[in-house]
């Protein structure tokens, strides 16, 4: 597959548009089996009926989609469309998604367009089930001409299929936007802002509409980045956007002002922990409110002590704070561990460096503290952690 290269920002400034590729024979005679769809019997077209009877959407989906099918006066080009979809490999429930969310995607022209995409796309290494995952998850862009030379050039920049099909899961309609006008300036102007091609990379897959949105809105991000303490020299510069992204001002001083008084924090305090991790301003206020509630009542942590160590606060709290806490309280409840072992290191570690340091050594003197860390990750709380 792919790999970002050091060189790869030439590419994605000047890569030329793609040739056309093989012919729909070839395509067909390698289409993957499936279960042909309904075909519609009637020889006249009823908007609002077709997508129900053979695609599997509700009266209300097909009512609101009807009004883009209208036009339609037989149904043999839908019909096409949905045997070649099936063909694929798409599912019927991926058909219907792929209808409801663009209905003009049954007046797509098979040959002149889904299948010179589909060998287009063959053609840069994906496979069946992929080019069926894109179908399903942006379907207005598949249906477009310059699908295959689009994705080529986020094969350049994210260096695989899966970094291509994980942003468009949160934002599907990135991968329609306009490389030379849109995406082209904005990364130029994020690597003016010390941004690597990799961190661009990482940054479009977390919000990918931050390269097709228009440059000034990410001008405006980069000021609100800087604007929050993180210079763009700062190795959490790309946190910074990814935090603030698509935020207005006045919403990242709301949440400021939330995390500083559930917190308890000073303006100093709360200007610390929001530098060193900006991520944190993502958090909910239910989730920051029982973040609050166990580092200071239950675990018993210092306001001061959180906010020079914010990275706490960016784990599970059922899946890895507390069992880890209810870990490291019953070592020291049983003299096992010094009693000022500190809580965030235990925090910290990786899963393997907490078994080995923190369970292992104590399979004899403990030996269902394993266990009762594995059920307590699981949302359960074991006796022995039930502490008095």
């Amino acid at each position: 597959m792919l790999r970002l290269r050091s060189y790869v920002l030439t590419h994605l400034i000047s890569y030329p548009s793609a040739s056309p590729i093989s012919s729909l024979h070839g395509l067909l005679s390698t289409a993957a089996p499936g279960p042909a769809p309904p075909i519609s019997a009637s020889p006249t077209f009823a908007a609002e009926d077709y997508p129900v009877a053979t695609c599997g959407l509700t009266r209300a989906q097909a009512f609101k989609a009807s009004t883009k099918l209208s036009h339609l006066k037989s149904p043999s080009n839908p019909d096409a469309v949905l045997s070649y979809l099936a063909g694929l490999g798409l599912s019927g429930g991926d058909v219907a998604k792929v209808v409801a969310t663009d209905p003009r995607f049954l007046c797509a022209k098979t040959e002149k367009t889904l299948a010179s995409s589909v060998a287009g796309l063959t053609a840069l290494g994906l496979s069946r089930s992929e080019i069926a995952r894109l179908v399903s998850l942006a379907p207005s862009g598949f249906r477009c001409r310059s699908i295959v030379s689009k994705v080529h050039y986020y094969l350049l920049l994210l260096g695989s299929v899966e970094n291509l099909l994980l942003p468009l899961r949160r934002s599907p309609y990135f991968i329609s936007a306009d490389i030379e006008r849109k995406v082209k300036p904005n990364i130029a102007f994020l690597r003016e802002c010390g941004l690597s091609v990799s961190d661009i990379a990482k940054l479009c897959i977390r919000v990918p509409r931050i390269l097709s949105t228009k440059l000034e809105h990410v001008q405006a991000m980069v000021a609100c980045a800087e604007g929050i303490g993180v210079p763009r020299d700062s190795g959490m510069f790309r946190a910074a956007l990814h935090a603030v992204a698509f935020l207005t001002e006045e919403k990242i001083t709301a949440k400021v002002e939330h995390l500083k008084n559930v917190f308890r924090w000073s303006d100093a305090e709360v200007a610390i922990a929001v530098c060193k991790t900006p991520i944190v301003l993502t958090g909910s206020k239910d989730k920051i409110q029982r973040l609050s509630e166990f580092f200071i009542s239950e675990v018993g942590l210092e306001p001061a002590y959180i906010a020079h160590r914010p990275a706490m606060l960016t784990y599970s709290l059922e899946g890895r704070t507390r069992p880890r806490y209810y870990v490291l309280k019953f070592l020291k409840e049983n003299g096992l561990v010094h009693r000022d072992r500190d809580y965030y290191a235990a925090v910290m570690a990786t899963e393997k460096v907490f078994v080995q340091k923190y369970i292992c050594p104590h399979s004899e003197s403990a030996p269902r503290l394993a266990e009762d860390y594995a059920a307590a990750c699981r949302g359960e709380v074991p006796t022995s952690f039930r502490f008095t």
